[in-house]
């Protein structure tokens, strides 16, 4: 099963921009050395009753906001060869000042965890149906273009 590393982190509001900006990138980089997904979620709905809420892990202040962000590998072996290579990427460092980020490293939460229980959802009869007339559709346009003379 797949490895995942996650993340917890404050970003100032005033420059979650900057801070999007720089996932972005880093998003690209993690991909294009191997990850299989990385995502950044910004919190929406954090204080739901009967719950410790991610924001006070971290001591949220009022001018921050909650960045939840994971990136999925095939096992930990896997992460470990993924983010040797983007550790040792130029892009990496071109992509923020170390000493001037939209974060404060040291609130933020991390850590490696095994995955032990996966479900995706399977495509609906509906959705698969539609995709396959979409795939029919294009095979038919294509064979309906007049072939260029040579």
């Amino acid at each position: 099963m797949a490895y995942v590393d996650g993340f917890v982190l404050p970003v100032q509001k005033a420059k979650l921009d900057e801070y999007l900006k720089v996932a972005k990138g880093a998003s690209k980089i993690f991909v294009g050395h191997g990850a299989l997904d990385y995502a950044e979620c910004v919190g929406d709905d954090l204080d739901i009753k009967g719950f410790v809420h991610f924001g006070k892990g971290i001591r949220l202040k009022p001018d921050e906001v909650v960045v939840f962000a994971y990136i999925v590998y095939k096992s930990r072996a896997h992460r470990d060869r993924v983010n040797k290579k983007v550790m040792s990427d130029p892009r990496m460092l071109a992509l923020c000042d170390i000493n001037n980020m939209p974060f404060d490293f040291k609130r933020m939460q991390m850590g490696g965890f095994k995955t032990v229980v996966s479900a995706k959802a399977k495509a609906t009869p509906a959705k698969a149906k539609a995709k396959a007339s979409a795939k029919a559709k294009a095979k038919a346009k294509a064979a309906a273009k007049p072939k260029a003379k040579r």
